[in-house]
């Protein structure tokens, strides 16, 4: 029986909005607390922790942005390089954006996080979508989005092709003959394309699992496109079994076009689960988070992800029509718009919504009602595995673990080793075509 892949996506303290002013929660996102999140992670067998990143604040005034809990946070590559150091199978993913950095430079990082850790590396690919990061990086004007993907398609194309600048026995370390590595199994990249011209090669070591896994998150048009291309794995936002069904079909369908099979690309939906005993507990739960939601931050979240701003409404008001030219800039306005005319809710319920799992889909309940959910949307063709988005942490993922996880094992939904020594093998991979094979 096939098995659901999952993911630990990681925040200092929680994926809802308000988890740093819960009584439990670790609000100084201290190394030692993330490191206690890992080995909890490892030891119920998820296949990888997962750390998103922008290059800026969120943008707003000092009245919400004083109130938000992930401000200032380590930065993910130098984390997940020290999580590497207290674990030995769960893999470590973090995001990368080429629209500010350079294909080198991202090759060699990765490369090397996964040389490190024997083989358990994987990049997050992004264009960047906040406008903030662009006066980070010396430019007034954030990239106009069709040319950030042009630059990520051959942005990846280059890193792919550094990660082939040594063959798998290309280094001999023969003491006798004196020769470190065989020169024929060493391939220069000589890359001159529309953006970079990057000769190569990689100074790096190959790695264990020939490439570091590539992960995607984009939604859009170019997105999907690019991760049928290039990505490993998909971390998707869905509010509906539907709509995540609609996704998964349109992006397995085009990697016919690259000569991949639908078994080379998880798509893992990122998934809010607040569970309890009972039902009662549950939402116990998750009103005690709903209850510690300043406004100032509800409504200013919620202009973010919809492109609008929304703090000269009443949180009693419903949402007002969306411009075309702004849902454009931000897919996942597209879902919360369609979530809050399904269901009819005002500004207030709809950035209550959004405050546990930011557009993903979020399911408050006991732990059957919670692997009823993920089964039918594993089997019924919605998602090949979950990125598990605790509201709190360390608890949200204790829970999981000593509730959730025991019912998806009894229902052969989920390991209980791991199967490999590298994430592409506990992800169920096949190894990468590499560009300089005979």
């Amino acid at each position: 029986m096939a098995e659901m892949s999952l993911g630990l996506f990681l925040r200092p303290t929680g994926h809802h909005v308000a988890a740093w002013r819960h009584p439990e929660a670790n609000a100084d996102g201290s190394f030692q607390h993330f490191a206690q999140i890992a080995k909890i992670a490892e030891a119920a067998c998820f296949d990888l922790l997962f750390c998103a990143d922008i290059a800026t604040l969120w943008e707003g005034s000092n009245e919400s942005l004083c109130r938000l809990g992930t401000i200032a946070r380590i930065d993910p590559y130098t984390l997940l390089s020290g999580l590497g150091a207290v674990t030995t199978h769960i893999g470590l993913v973090c995001t990368a954006s080429t629209t500010y950095d350079e294909p080198f430079h991202v090759a060699r990082r990765f490369a090397s996080l996964d040389y490190a850790t024997g083989g358990r590396a994987g990049w997050n690919l992004v264009t960047s979508a906040h406008e903030a990061e662009a006066r980070n990086f010396s430019r007034e004007m954030h990239l106009p989005k069709l040319e950030r993907y042009r630059r990520a398609r051959e942005f990846a194309s280059v890193v792919r092709g550094l990660w082939d600048s040594w063959e798998p026995d290309a280094f001999l370390r023969d003491k006798e003959s004196a020769l470190f590595f065989d020169p024929s199994k060493l391939h220069v990249l000589n890359h001159k394309g529309e953006y970079f011209s990057v000769q190569g090669p990689l100074n790096v070591p190959p790695s264990p699992q020939h490439h570091p896994i590539m992960v995607q998150a984009g939604a859009s048009e170019e997105g999907r496109e690019l991760a049928a291309e290039t990505s490993d794995v998909i971390f998707t936002a869905s509010t509906s079994i539907d709509g995540a069904r609609a996704f998964y079909t349109d992006v397995k369908k085009r990697l016919e076009n690259y000569r991949r099979l639908p078994d080379d690309l998880k798509i893992m939906p990122g998934l809010n689960p607040v569970v309890g005993r009972t039902m009662e507990e549950a939402q116990e739960k998750h009103q005690l988070l709903q209850d510690l939601i300043p406004a100032a931050v509800g409504l200013k979240m919620l202009s973010h992800y919809m492109g609008v701003d929304l703090t000269a409404f009443s949180e009693d008001d419903h949402l007002p029509e969306i411009p075309e030219t702004q849902v454009g800039k931000i897919t996942r306005a597209d879902l919360l718009g369609d979530l809050a005319r399904r269901e009819n809710l005002t500004i207030r319920q709809l950035y209550q919504r959004v405050a546990g799992a930011r557009g993903h889909f979020q399911i408050v309940g006991t732990p059957k009602t919670i692997v009823d959910m993920m089964q039918e949307w594993f089997e019924g063709g919605a998602a090949d595995g979950f990125n598990i988005m605790p509201s709190v942490f360390p608890g949200g993922l204790q829970d999981f673990v000593e509730m959730i996880l025991p019912e998806l094992q009894r229902r052969g939904l989920r390991k209980w080793a791991y199967r490999g020594l590298t994430l592409r093998d506990n992800l169920g991979l096949r190894p990468p075509t590499r560009r300089f094979a005979k």
